[in-house]
């Protein structure tokens, strides 16, 4: 396919609105203009007439509309671009639907015009750690060779831009939030979701729409495999229901018949055995890589590594995965080890962004740290936290919107014990981290693993981490 000539067979002089102008949107609109499309940008943020380049885009024909009432004008057009802060059902894009118009996203024009093989990951955790071992496996595979691994999505660059470039016998991995999938209309050849657990409550209406948006993941055309979660209620639903050719993957069970749901064909299981994990077809168990070998701490790391082997079975080799694993050393701002300051280890783990997440920081550590939690609300039940907090911590330290709501739960919770377990409520994150330093002697862990979003101080989870780094680093 001519790409740049398709491009212009169905964008030149049509009318394309764009829902949100941020990092992932600026290549789609210079792609739509040099197709020949008339572009209009809606953005609630007023301040991007300040930005340098705000004059360029306008010198090339852009419109913008900016502000909170930047829907209210209406959406004529022939093509609606929408990010994912923008519901698919607000009014005025339901009414544009109505009219002719057709919705799309950045990531749904990578998927219609990228020539290889696409392998999409998504879930409520690991999805970052499981999308960045598949890319080195790959990557590591293709060296030396003509093909090319790419990585984007939510992670790295925007991949519009590099769909150009890209080789038929290459392959993009990419990770897809439930945002981006939920008007997706084709799916990746390889998919995973990792697990499904409440996340983005106060986004999706309920928690079905968000399981949903996973789904979507495999429900459209070019879907070939789908990898699942034997271990989440959720995904072990979805494997026993689906009718795709599955692998099933789990770090507690230890044979083909308990992991893949009865009377699936071609189906394979992922898990360990002895100290090895193992790919099982139900005839023959193949040995990969022993999980000492794995340099990242934590069960839910060995799944994250189950999970990219079951993604790139037949396109790596085991040699690839054991060279991987004995050099990464993790993602930044996921347990990620910041410093040791009188004897006391302080760790990073902004991305925790919900309970799971947290319940899966503090199985990885070998002792009980003081944790500071809290930030803003996305509308998750901090019960099942409470009870982590209560019987895997040595003390807590809560702070941000959210603080009120899980120390309540933590009082409510039948485990805890005021006399063996500190909670101190800070409502300043720079003073409840020093708090949590105070508290802490030689031997001890201080970790970072909030268990909400960050959006009540910081602009994401990174601005989170980097600021925590900046106070324990500045520690003397």
């Amino acid at each position: 396919m001519n790409t740049e000539q398709y491009l212009k067979d169905k964008f030149q002089n049509k009318r394309c609105r764009i829902l949100g102008f941020a990092r992932s949107n600026k290549p789609l609109v210079t792609i739509l203009l040099d197709a020949g499309a008339t572009v209009t940008v809606h953005d609630k943020n007023e301040d991007i007439v300040n930005q340098p380049d705000y004059k360029a885009w306008v010198d090339r024909g852009v419109e913008f509309v900016l502000g909170e009432t930047c829907l209210e004008g209406g959406l004529c057009a022939d093509y609606i671009f929408r990010s994912p802060g923008f519901r698919p059902d607000l009014p005025e894009m339901l009414a544009a639907i109505q009219n002719g118009a057709v919705l799309s996203s950045e990531m749904e024009l990578f998927f219609e015009i990228c020539p290889c093989n696409i392998i999409g990951i998504t879930g409520s955790d690991g999805k970052t750690t499981t999308t960045t071992l598949t890319h080195l496996f790959l990557e590591e595979e293709f060296k030396n060779t003509s093909r090319r691994a790419y990585v984007g999505g939510n992670i790295g660059a925007p991949l519009l831009t590099l769909a150009m470039q890209m080789k038929a016998d290459d392959v993009a991995v990419v990770e897809l939030s439930s945002f981006q999938l939920q008007t997706m209309k084709s799916s990746p050849a390889r998919a995973l979701i990792t697990n499904v657990t409440p996340n983005h409550l106060n986004w999706h209406v309920d928690m079905q729409e968000y399981i949903d948006a996973k789904c979507n993941i495999f429900a459209n055309d070019g879907a070939e495999l789908l990898v699942l979660n034997a271990e989440n209620e959720v995904t072990r639903g979805i494997a026993e229901k689906s009718e795709m050719r599955l692998t099933c993957f789990s770090s507690k069970r230890e044979s083909y018949n308990d992991i893949v749901p009865t009377g699936k064909k071609n189906a394979k299981a992922i898990y360990e055995k002895d100290g090895v994990i193992v790919i099982d077809d139900g005839e023959r168990a193949t040995p990969i890589i022993n999980v000492e070998g794995i340099l990242l701490p934590g069960r839910h790391n060995v799944e994250n590594y189950m999970s990219a082997i079951a993604l790139t079975e037949g396109l790596v080799s085991r040699e690839t995965v054991e060279k991987i694993a004995k050099s990464f050393k993790g993602v930044e701002h996921r347990l990620e080890f910041v410093r040791e300051l009188n004897g006391v280890k302080y760790y990073n783990s902004s991305i925790d962004s919900s309970p799971t997440r947290t319940a899966a920081a503090l199985g990885a550590l070998k002792v009980k740290p003081i944790i500071i939690c809290g930030g803003s609300e996305k509308g998750v039940a901090f019960d099942t936290l409470a009870i982590d907090l209560c019987t895997r911590t040595k003390a807590v330290v809560l702070t941000g919107q959210s603080a009120p709501n899980i120390l309540a739960e933590i009082e409510k919770c039948p485990l805890y014990d005021r006399e063996k377990l500190t909670v101190r409520h800070i409502p300043d994150f720079d003073d409840a981290v020093k708090a949590a330093a105070d508290m802490a002697e030689s031997g001890d862990v201080v970790l970072l693993s909030p268990a909400c979003a960050s959006f009540d101080r910081f602009k994401d989870f990174a601005h989170r981490g980097n600021y925590f780094k900046e106070i324990v680093n500045n520690q003397k």
